[in-house]
C-alpha cells in the first residue's frame, strides 16, 4: 500500500478544485496537497488517483510521491471556515495525500515540452480515459524545468457505473478517446511511435503492483466484487482489456 502519515496541521484551502483540496502538514515533516474522502466526489476518485498516478510513474512520467494521509479529530478543532471545517469533519480517517512541489506554477501554452514526453502523456491519459487536461484545467505543473502529472480523479470513469454492478470490459476497451482541447493535443502525430513501449510496459505484474497500493479501505464493494480483492480483480480487467483490445483509442491527427 502507499506510506501512511498522519496530519499535523491544516495549513490552508486550494480553492482552484471543485472538491477543496487543502495544503496540510504531517509528522513525516513533509507538505501535502491532501484530496479528502469527505468531498463530493467520493472514494472513487481517491483510487483513481492512486492507480493513474503510479501507473504514470512507473511508466516514466513524473508525478508527487502519494501517501495515505490520517486525518484525526483535531485537526479541525481551530479551523475557522465552517466549510473547511465540515470537510474535515467528514474526512476523518484515511485521506490521499499528494506531494507538495515547492515553486510550481500551472502549465501555460509558452512552455515546450519534449514531444516524446507529451506523446507519452496523450497516450496515458487515453489509456485511462482521462478527461480532465485541458486548457481550461490542464493538470500539469511546471517544476525544475519539466512537467508534472497531477489530478488524475476523472480517469477510470467506468467504475462510477458499478453501483449495479461491475460491467463489461470490452465495451472500456472498445471506447474511443477524444481528444478535443488537450493542452498537449498538438504532438499527437508523436504517440503511434510510442505506442508499443507503452503497451508493453503494462504488464499484469505491474497492474497487480499498482492495484495493491491502493488501500483496502477505499475499495467499497459493489455487485459481482464484494471484497477489496475482487475490485482489484475487476479494475486489472478493465485495464488490460483496454491493452489488448486493438487500441481504437488510440490518439490520432484529426481526432481533434
Amino acid at each position: 500500500m502507499i506510506p501512511v502519515v498522519t496530519a499535523t496541521r491544516y495549513v490552508a484551502p486550494l480553492r482552484e478544485g471543485g472538491s477543496l483540496p487543502g495544503i496540510v502538514e504531517a509528522d513525516d515533516l513533509g507538505t501535502y496537497v491532501c484530496k479528502f474522502r469527505g468531498a463530493g466526489q467520493g472514494l472513487k476518485v481517491l483510487v483513481a488517483e492512486v492507480v493513474v498516478g503510479e501507473l504514470a510513474r512507473a511508466l516514466g512520467l513524473r508525478t508527487p510521491r502519494l501517501v495515505g494521509l490520517q486525518l484525526e479529530q483535531a485537526i479541525a478543532r481551530y479551523e475557522a471556515d465552517e466549510e473547511v471545517q465540515d470537510l474535515l469533519n467528514a474526512s476523518l480517517g484515511l485521506n490521499l495525500g499528494v506531494d507538495f512541489l515547492p515553486g510550481s506554477f500551472g502549465f501555460d501554452p509558452t512552455l515546450e515540452v519534449d514531444p516524446d514526453v507529451a506523446a507519452r502523456i496523450l497516450w496515458l491519459d487515453a489509456f485511462v480515459a482521462n478527461v480532465d487536461r485541458s486548457w481550461r484545467n490542464p493538470n500539469l505543473l511546471w517544476w525544475h524545468g519539466n512537467p508534472w502529472l497531477i489530478d488524475h480523479g476523472a480517469s477510470l470513469y467506468f467504475h462510477h457505473a458499478w453501483s449495479g454492478g461491475v460491467g463489461d470490459p470490452a465495451r472500456f476497451a472498445a471506447q474511443p478517446w477524444q481528444l478535443d482541447d488537450h493542452v498537449l493535443a498538438r504532438h499527437v502525430d508523436h504517440v503511434a511511435s510510442v505506442d508499443a513501449e507503452m503497451a508493453d510496459a503494462v504488464t499484469d505484474r505491474l497492474l497487480a503492483e499498482v492495484l495493491a497500493m491502493v488501500p483496502d479501505e477505499w475499495l467499497e464493494p459493489v455487485p459481482g466484487a464484494p471484497t477489496p480483492e475482487a475490485l482489484r480483480s475487476a479494475y486489472r480487467s478493465f485495464l488490460r482489456a483496454r491493452v489488448d483490445g486493438g487500441r481504437a483509442w488510440l490518439p490520432r491527427r484529426g481526432a481533434a
